[in-house]
């Protein structure tokens, strides 16, 4: 099925010249706050409006990332996440843009994205979550494994295991949790987790490590939960403290 004119925008301006990875972006037409941050930033973009549009616009080389918003018709937006993390290739990393009364509309599609910007964003935060976002495609990987009790990811796969069972893990959960078992321990703020996960300075988006830490409880289940403890009034850390 092919997509109705109305249901595509074409490459930014200049898109000729541009290379690298490919962002979708929904909806179409978009913002143009986000038209102007995505072009001076010099990032390949499509904006499509539904998945059939997505799957026709794909490039060769397949989605490297989504940013969608969810505003406005959230429905639509989970649609095109769902069927980004549905494919067999789930490898795009998703960046939802949501405004703060929309927040509610992510707690039930929370599988469906890898990390959220809230609306308006600083232009500032916003780069440095793209750029963060898209390192996992230029191919500078670790081959070690790190262990922590009952818990094991191989930095070079993006698997992370507790007591053998696979964990179903997001991009930016995986990278949470493999910061947090490299230095176990040891406690960190919200904001430090902001500068060194995500790759960008705080702007107000601690929720966003809040988010992150729930998820990652959940699916390392009731008996492992507990690995990740919540320090009140400083942040979080992995397993005991040490002392000395």
């Amino acid at each position: 099925m092919s997509p109705t004119s109305n249901s595509i925008a074409t490459f930014a301006s200049g898109d000729a010249e541009m290379t690298g990875p490919t962002i979708l972006v929904h909806p179409a037409p978009m913002g143009s706050s986000l038209t102007k941050v995505l072009d001076v930033l010099g990032y390949s973009w499509k904006a499509v409006s539904d998945p059939s549009a997505a799957e026709t616009l794909e490039p060769p080389d397949g989605w490297h990332g989504a940013v969608i918003t969810v505003d406005g018709n959230p429905a639509a937006a989970f649609r095109i996440a769902k069927w980004l993390r549905g494919r067999e290739d789930a490898s795009a990393v998703t960046l939802m843009l949501v405004s703060a009364d929309a927040l509610p509309e992510l707690a039930d599609n929370t599988d469906h994205f890898d990390d959220f910007c809230l609306m308006p964003f600083h232009p500032a935060e916003l780069e440095a979550r793209l750029e963060h976002m898209l390192q996992r495609f230029e191919g500078d990987s670790d081959s070690s494994v790190i262990t922590f009790g009952p818990l094991s990811l191989n930095v070079e796969t993006y698997q992370a295991v507790v007591d053998g069972r696979a964990l179903d893990l997001t991009y930016m959960e995986y990278e949470l949790l493999r910061f947090l078992a490299s230095q176990p321990g040891k406690v960190f703020s919200r904001e430090i987790l902001l500068s060194e996960v995500w790759g960008y300075d705080y702007y107000g988006g601690a929720r966003t490590v809040d988010v992150h830490i729930r998820r990652l409880r959940s699916k390392l289940g009731e008996e492992h939960a507990n690995l990740i403890a919540t320090v009140r009034s400083v942040g979080y850390r992995l397993g005991t403290a040490t002392w000395g």
